[in-house]
């Protein structure tokens, strides 16, 4: 199974002293790079959520911002100064007695205007770090997840290619005894121009020669072999990307070979087919991690 280095995720998770919200973002990259940013309260976060990030993650760059949204009763708790509601409430009944009756009311509303009668909870430090770094467990997952996806897809079209390069490459190989008659008979043909006596052996050694410079029965079978590593490169569980990057470079080297080698319009033709193909594989190794 392979996973793209490309995805998004984010998770969320209400606190007593405000919402945690992890944002998530990774593209492909040749190695792991992680850029985090964290707000001013949560700095120490640094190198745990680094840990987890490269303990999950092996290639692509990731952009992880974490931020903490103090609202006013988040995670279902709303503190009031008990002494200070108190304290006005004498305060009033005490200014009553001197007003009129209309002066009097006061509505709930002014009264939680009071500066400081509503009171933040105290932040226990070690709480919000663990609420943090598990809210960042839950994104992991979610990016891993939409990664998995992607790489399946690239997995999809990768073989899609792999089945193209291995038609070509048959095709190839049926036109092979075509082809090397019709050198012969050309070269004997040339031969046969110079109208001079030509020893049959001598004859038979420069056709042999000949076919033996363009013979690409060994390129295509590096071909097959490359084809069959591909496969089972697609099916291991771990980071597969650098490892398909170099196959490609192989893969290109057999298409180059074999396109130097033709003879034939037909056998030039597959020859820039399989470039083709082994181009569109390499883009799409590319975001494989």
């Amino acid at each position: 199974m392979i996973r793209s280095m490309t995805g998004y995720a984010e998770a969320e998770t209400a606190t007593p002293w405000g919402v945690l919200s992890w944002d998530l973002r990774s593209v492909n990259h040749r190695f792991l790079e992680v850029g985090l940013r964290l707000p001013e309260e949560l700095r120490q976060l640094d190198g745990p959520a680094r840990e987890r990030i490269t303990g999950r993650l092996a290639r692509g760059k990731v952009d992880a911002s974490l931020r903490l949204r103090r609202d006013r009763g988040a995670g279902g708790l709303l503190q009031v100064d008990e002494a200070l509601v108190a304290a006005l409430g004498q305060a009033m009944r005490r200014l009553g007695e001197h007003m009129p009756a209309n002066l009097q009311r006061v509505s709930l509303t002014e009264v939680l205007a009071w500066p400081g009668l509503l009171v933040e909870p105290e932040v226990d430090p070690a709480a919000l770090q663990a609420a943090a770094l598990a809210t960042l467990e839950q994104a992991l997952d979610g990016l891993v997840a939409a990664r998995a996806r992607e790489g399946e897809r690239l997995a999809a079209l990768l073989v899609e290619r792999l089945d193209g390069i291995e038609r070509e490459a048959a095709r190839v190989r049926a036109l092979l005894p075509e082809i090397r008659s019709a050198l012969r008979a050309r070269l004997e043909s040339r031969l046969a121009d110079l109208r001079m006596p030509l020893d049959p052996g001598r004859l038979e050694q420069e056709v042999v020669l000949n076919l033996q410079k363009l013979d690409v029965d060994e390129e295509l079978d590096r071909l097959a072999g490359h084809v069959q590593e591909a496969r089972r490169t697609l099916a291991l569980e771990e980071a597969v990307g650098r490892r398909l990057d170099f196959l490609m470079q192989e893969f290109n080297r057999e298409a180059n070979t074999l396109g130097s080698k033709s003879v034939d319009a037909r056998s030039t033709q597959a020859a820039v087919e399989l470039k083709v193909l082994i181009e569109q594989m390499r883009e799409q190794v590319q975001n494989i991690e």
